[in-house]
């Protein structure tokens, strides 16, 4: 694309660590001059190497003409004051995350560039408010919130603050897709969309872990097998570095006023204290051998000498499902009101641990198992199971036998009300409504944000909506409660209750 059509002929990038250079990167391949600056002159030299370092990466794998090359590091400029960003139409801030300092760049580059010029911020956990609060002309300031790697993630937030006028925001959508990303529009509040959205993920397995239910590796697990996510939690914040992840809880937990759903877990704040980030330090949730994560084996499947005969609870959910699945296992299953003294007896719980449902449906705990049924076992490579604190180890393990026999994985956890899987994509949901009920963004561009920023599986179709609707909206009318609103047994309008133990 040529300058003369482009959105933004020159571009000014104040802060050239990992954020800046990948966003000069796509800002040169859209055809705009880039003037890099730091207060270091020899980080934003260097900043230019290493993209075109990048580029001739690309050239030689063949993903890029060789030419382009040439012609868009001619379009990169080190420069060594900030006077030298006074022809730039857009300046983009990528510093560090201090509200003073950004506060008094912004000051200093208001009286530089030209009245037309738009100027925007890379904050991630910051109010796009309160930064433009002292500025004259704070109408064509917005947040513009890239996500690490750049030009790998192809989403970015344009997000308008309290005097950020239309044009402003139109001009910034328009210039990320001459970039090659997807803009998604969202208003200044605590996290924007993709770090608020992100809360129901991390938080809630961190809560998990901390109430004992399983260990780090088994809730990585299950929710990469059983629900299709590309990294669990616990590797993500490893690849993330709880250095970054941890002070974003506590950010939007404190911007928030202590909203309970996303408070920080002191788990974290734990191994933030020994430096024990992740996969930068070589130690996080994980250990780290040479860059290579370090994962324990699956639990051997116990041997069963003789399989007890199967019960299914009359109100098990997806109860013809189970049957099939039992039948496909070779499972003796007993048909008649109540179980025999041998039985196993399954449960499949939605929202409600084992242990309740075994009590008000009467049944032996030392006998029951739950299972996990929220996901067709067709669409999962992880079957979950649930032992209440009274059941038995040969059935435990009998449990574990049938539902592995057929070679799938099964992880075996302690009782919790919704598993893991139905209370981490539940806090999801509950998170994604309250976003679009908040009017902080639209149900699509929460769906875009999360697909491209989190790497959410489907985004949040397969849970959030019902028929064509979508359970996210302004007007609660127009929701219908999502079988992960079901699982909680707490469909209330767009209020998902996530249970705890």
């Amino acid at each position: 694309m040529s300058s003369t059509t482009i959105t933004f002929s020159q571009v000014g990038l104040v802060g050239t660590g990992a954020m800046g250079r990948g966003i000069a990167q796509i800002a040169a391949q859209a055809g705009s001059k880039v003037c890099l600056f730091d207060t270091n002159p020899e980080a934003a030299a260097s900043a230019k190497m290493q993209i075109e370092q990048q580029w001739q990466k690309l050239a030689e794998k063949g993903k890029i003409d060789p030419a382009n090359v040439e012609r868009w590091s001619a379009l990169l400029t080190p420069v060594t004051a900030l006077n030298d960003l006074s022809e730039c139409d857009l300046i983009i801030e990528a510093i560090l995350e201090r509200l003073d300092v950004k506060r008094e760049l912004f000051a200093e580059l208001e009286n530089i560039v030209t009245s037309n010029a738009v100027l925007a911020t890379n904050t991630s956990s910051l109010s796009v408010t309160a930064i433009a609060a002292g500025l004259k002309t704070a109408h064509r300031f917005a947040g513009y919130h890239f996500f690490n790697p750049v030009p790998l993630m192809k989403v970015v937030e344009v997000i308008a603050g309290l005097k950020t006028d239309a044009p402003t925001c139109e001009r910034l959508t328009q210039y990320a897709r001459e970039m090659g990303h997807t803009p998604v529009t969202a208003q200044d509040t605590p996290g924007f969309i993709v770090n608020h959205a992100g809360r129901g993920y991390n938080t809630e397995a961190l809560r998990i872990l901390n109430e004992g239910v399983t260990d780090i590796v088994t809730i990585d697990r299950i929710l990469r097998d059983q629900v299709g996510f590309k990294l669990g939690p616990f590797e993500l914040m490893d690849l993330t570095g709880l250095d970054v992840s941890h002070p974003v809880m506590e950010s939007i937990y404190n911007q928030y006023y202590q909203e309970p759903r996303y408070r920080p877990s002191v788990i974290a704040a734990q191994r933030v204290a020994g430096g024990v980030y992740g996969r930068k330090t070589s130690e996080g949730f994980y250990q780290y051998d040479n860059g290579v994560q370090q994962i324990p084996e699956e639990p051997p499947v116990p041997v069963v000498e003789r399989m007890p005969p199967v019960w299914v609870s009359t109100r098990a959910a997806r109860r013809a499902e189970l049957y099939q699945l039992l039948k496909d296992l070779g499972a003796k299953v007993e048909t008649g009101q109540s179980p025999s003294a041998e039985a196993l007896t399954l449960v499949a719980p939605l929202g409600f641990d084992v242990t309740t449902v075994a009590v008000v449906e009467r049944l032996d705990p030392a006998r029951t198992v739950g299972i996990d049924m929220l996901v067709e076992d067709a669409a999962t490579k992880r079957r979950v199971l649930a032992t209440n604190p009274a059941t038995r180890t040969d059935y435990r393990d009998a449990a574990h036998a049938l539902f592995a026999s057929d070679g799938k994985k099964v992880s075996v956890i302690r009782d919790s009300g919704g598993f893991v899987t139905q209370r981490v994509v539940a806090s999801i949901v509950n998170i994604a409504s309250d976003i679009c009920q908040q009017g902080v963004c639209s149900p699509q561009d929460l769906e875009t944000a999360v697909t491209l920023g989190l790497g959410y599986p489907m985004g949040r179709s397969p849970w959030a909506t019902a028929g064509d609707q979508p359970m996210c909206s302004k007007c609660c009318s127009t929701c219908r409660p999502s079988t992960a609103t079901r699982a909680t047994g707490q469909a209330r309008g767009c209020a998902v209750v996530v249970p705890s133990v």
